[in-house]
């Protein structure tokens, strides 16, 4: 018996992993994140599967889901949005897992901000523009930011900036981080990427708020900044230049 954390992907029922897929449709039992995974995955479920919607389920009453189908000797498929790996929680339920002794498997889905740049239809990391990327949040009622971990000093970084969980705060974020990419450089808001309601705003970052305040975006959204956004390319990659072609026939001769 294993618990499979699976990331079913930002929102569009056909954007989960083929593994994903797999493992749903052999597991006896399905956990899923009501609020933001699409029912249309829930298709992929075995016949007979037990499928319990955790949106109002407490972390214990999520346990005892997955403590009864160990010891009935039952995969589980634990489905949560986007990718494991981001603000999805599963390092709690990892933990009293381990405690208990229940094995479990992490299986990656496509994440939400990775959607959200094909919403805008554009690359995050241009030659000479940005080659990073920082995914981070704005500080609100859930866990408290790290000491240090400020958009003040990830903007200093001139880094395209990627916040999930702040919506409610995008008034906030804007104003913080003008100071660092200016009042023109370029921003968007990018309401349940790849979902049939898709929403993608976008304006110079002293207007996104504005702009975004005539909507009914107010969760499930994500925020990107920086300059890549304009896609405006000072330089071209050298992945593909005849240059690093010839040399890489040269190596391999």
């Amino acid at each position: 018996m294993t618990v499979y954390f699976i990331g079913a992907g930002p929102g569009a029922a056909d954007l989960i992993t083929l593994r994903g897929q797999t493992v749903i449709s052999q597991s006896p039992v399905c956990i899923y994140a009501g609020a933001l995974v699409p029912e249309e995955i829930l298709g992929h479920c075995p016949k007979d599967c037990q499928i319990v919607n955790s949106a109002n389920l407490a972390l214990e009453e999520i346990l005892e889901h997955m403590t009864r189908a160990h010891k009935g000797g039952k995969d589980v498929a634990r489905l949560h949005s986007g990718d494991t790996s981001l603000y999805s929680a599963i390092g709690e339920q990892i933990a009293a897992l381990k405690t208990q002794g229940i094995p479990y498997r992490i299986i990656p889905g496509v994440p939400a901000f990775c959607a959200a740049a094909a919403a805008l239809g554009v690359e995050l990391t241009l030659p000479g523009v940005s080659q990073s990327i920082v995914l981070t949040r704005s500080s609100q009622n859930s866990s408290a930011m790290p000491d240090g971990e400020t958009l003040e000093n990830f903007a200093k970084t001139g880094s395209t900036l990627v916040l999930h969980l702040s919506a409610k705060m995008i008034a906030s974020v804007c104003q913080r981080t003008i100071p660092f990419y200016g009042e023109d450089c370029p921003a968007a808001i990018i309401y349940r990427a790849s979902w049939p309601d898709e929403q993608v705003i976008t304006a110079p970052l002293n207007k996104l708020a504005e702009k975004a305040g005539d909507t009914t975006i107010r969760k499930t959204a994500t925020i990107i900044i920086g300059p890549v956004l304009s896609g405006a390319m000072p330089q071209t990659s050298s992945l593909y230049s005849p240059k690093r072609a010839h040399q890489r026939r040269m190596e391999e001769e």
